[in-house]
Formats: structure tokens, C-alpha cells, sequence
């Protein structure tokens, strides 16, 4: 018996009730289907009650997925897709995903649109494509107290209300470097279009073997974005007498001390997109970040006297 997976968003109804009548459908038709809420990847913050509440990367998979599944349809809005990777990437499920949020920049298909989608994935014409994904770990001496995967990015920066901070950060073999900012970013490809966007860092293709270092409101005109090859590991050590926090893909993260240090490097998981059409990343930036659209308006070609 073939089996499939479904991820939902459980705060919104219209997921929850498509993720039933989904699991309905494909029964009736001879799958297993195992369906789970997405809040199992939800990382959660820590307090300064409690500065260390993780569940390590390889303990997120939900209840019942295994690598026998042959794909999980996700459905809710890039949130829930960041924390269905964290669930499934272990296990290599690729996904479909299908927006029932807002923006769906990372999402394949509409709603309105899964029935087409959902067949050519049972008849076997779809493509998988494959994402980079970060390792990010927190050591105090040589003991890792914190861990997450993450397919966008790590954010380390001070805390509101504290002076501006400096970091020592080494990539790979390199001589270590000294940046004073706000904070910094680490991002993959695919975290490129998110807040490293935001924070003044280029566009990179998905698929193209790098990471990206983009620093936050930095007190240096030198102290630009730079793409590097994610072959190489970044440690990163916070050089301030203030704690800072770092958050993994806007989701979840934990207090850094002075004494910590970050570990942030390619992971061994990628993430897996179920594609019902050939993948377009250029036609993504349009539709969604209206990137590379025609001028309406052109300049006069009107001679001047």
C-alpha cells in the first residue's frame, strides 16, 4: 500500500478541513495517509527562566512519517512550510506544498488549484527539487546545548535596549573577522529572498552551492553582504559583554552569553519540493516580489528645443 503524508496548519480552519477531506480522498483510493499539525516543528523561544528548550534536529519527524513515504502535501503559508521541512528533511519526504496563507513565496501551488496538482503527483508527473538547509548549533566549551535546522536562516543579534555588538566570525579556514552591527544574518539560497532581502543582501538563485553573510545596521561602510561556498562552516563568537538572541527562520531560537559560541554550516538534510511545473524562480520574484517587471511608463523619446 503507497503511503503519503499531510501537514497542516491547525490555526486555520480551512486547513484543517482540507487536510481531512484530503485524507478522505487519497484512503479511498488505497493510501496510507498519516496527517499531523505542523506545530511539531514549531521550535519555540526560550525565557530567561529557561534560556535552553530545544528538541534536537533528528527527534522533530512526526509520528508515523518514515522514509517509505513517497511525498506529504503541506498546507498553510511559508511558516508552516519552514517547520514541515524541519520535520521531514531527516527523513527525505518531499513535499507539495499549497498556500493557504498570505505571501506563499516558498509554496507550489493554490488552494484552488490542488486537485489538478494532486493528480499529476499520484500519476507520477511531477519533479523534485532539492534545497541546501542549515545545521545551526549553540556550544558552551564543547557542549552543544542547542540545535535547529533551518532552510532560510539563523539571526543573531543583541537584545532591545543594548548597545550595538561586535562579532567575531571565521569562515571555514579563513582568518576570522571582526564585525560591529546590530546583528548578523546567515542564509541559504532560498533564505536569500527573505530577511537578508530586507537587510540590503543580493538575490541568489536557488541551487547556486553558497551561503551568505549579510550584517545588520553595521557601523562600517566595509561591512557589506558576502556569498561564500557552503562547503565551508561559519563559527561565529559573540565579542560583547551583553547576551544576545538567535533566532532560526523567524520561528524559534535561545539566548547566547558571552562565553557561547555558533556553529552555523551547511546540514546534511536538504529540503525536497514536490514541482507540478518545471521550477521558474525568476516568475516566483515577479509574481511575488515584483522583481524585473516592464515600466509602464518609459521616457519621452520628444526631441527638446
Amino acid at each position: 500500500m503507497p503511503k503519503a503524508g499531510i501537514i497542516y496548519n491547525d490555526v486555520k480552519p480551512v486547513s484543517c478541513r482540507i487536510a481531512e477531506e484530503l485524507k478522505q480522498q487519497l484512503t479511498a483510493i488505497g493510501w496510507d495517509v498519516c496527517a499531523v499539525s505542523g506545530s511539531g516543528g514549531i521550535l519555540g523561544y526560550s525565557s530567561p527562566d529557561r534560556p535552553m528548550c530545544h528538541t534536537p534536529i533528528d527527534q522533530l519527524v512526526p509520528p508515523g512519517f518514515d522514509s517509505d513515504m513517497e511525498f506529504a502535501v503541506v498546507l498553510g503559508g511559508d511558516g508552516t512550510v519552514l517547520s514541515a521541512f524541519r520535520q521531514v528533511a531527516p527523513i527525505g519526504v518531499p513535499l507539495l506544498t499549497v498556500n493557504t496563507g498570505h505571501m506563499g513565496f516558498l509554496t507550489e501551488t493554490y488552494l484552488n488549484l490542488l486537485p489538478q496538482a494532486l493528480e499529476k503527483v499520484l500519476a507520477g508527473e511531477y519533479e523534485i527539487e532539492e534545497r541546501s538547509m542549515l545545521a545551526v548549533r549553540l556550544f558552551r566549551d564543547n557542549d552543544c546545548l542547542w540545535e535547529a535546522l533551518c532552510l532560510n536562516e539563523m539571526v543573531l543579534h543583541r537584545e532591545p535596549l543594548t548597545c550595538m555588538c561586535h562579532f567575531e566570525i571565521a569562515i571555514g579556514q579563513h582568518a576570522s573577522v571582526d564585525i560591529a552591527a546590530d546583528g548578523i544574518i546567515i542564509s541559504t539560497p532560498t533564505g536569500s529572498t527573505a530577511y537578508a532581502l530586507s537587510a540590503g543582501g543580493p538575490v541568489i538563485i536557488p541551487g547556486v552551492p553558497v551561503l551568505q553573510l549579510v550584517p545588520l545596521c553595521p557601523h562600517s561602510m566595509a561591512s557589506r553582504a558576502l556569498v561564500f561556498s557552503n562547503t565551508e562552516p561559519v563559527k561565529i563568537l559573540p565579542a560583547s559583554p551583553n547576551r544576545l538572541v538567535m533566532v532560526v527562520d523567524g520561528n524559534g531560537g535561545c539566548y547566547v552569553r558571552p562565553e557561547d559560541w555558533v556553529q552555523v554550516e551547511k546540514a546534511p538534510y536538504r529540503a525536497r519540493f514536490v514541482r507540478v511545473q518545471p521550477p521558474e524562480f525568476f516568475h516566483v520574484l515577479r509574481e511575488k516580489l515584483g522583481w524585473g517587471l516592464p515600466h509602464i511608463a518609459k521616457p519621452s523619446s520628444v526631441e527638446l528645443p
